[in-house]
């Protein structure tokens, strides 16, 4: 077996091994699960979102930076 297989089967197992563990957890130690669960994807949603905002910064102020170049050089050619 390649390495690519085995670590599947090793991500595979740590997998069934982690849901085995939370079904027979208490209710209150899968409630916290669920919470961590549910902080880390709103992080993640943040931290998106912020990306997203920061990339449509930089195209405004790319497009600017071309409209006035533009206005540079139409006004150098007239």
């Amino acid at each position: 077996m390649g390495n690519k297989t085995k670590g599947l089967l090793a991500l595979l197992g740590l997998g069934a091994l982690a849901y085995w563990k939370y079904k027979n957890s208490s209710p209150e130690d899968q409630q916290a699960v669920k919470d961590k669960i549910n902080t880390a994807k709103d992080n993640l949603n943040k931290w998106g979102n912020d990306l997203k905002s920061k990339a449509n910064d930089v195209a405004s102020q790319v497009q600017n930076k071309v409209d006035e170049v533009k206005t540079n050089a139409e006004d150098s050619l007239s």
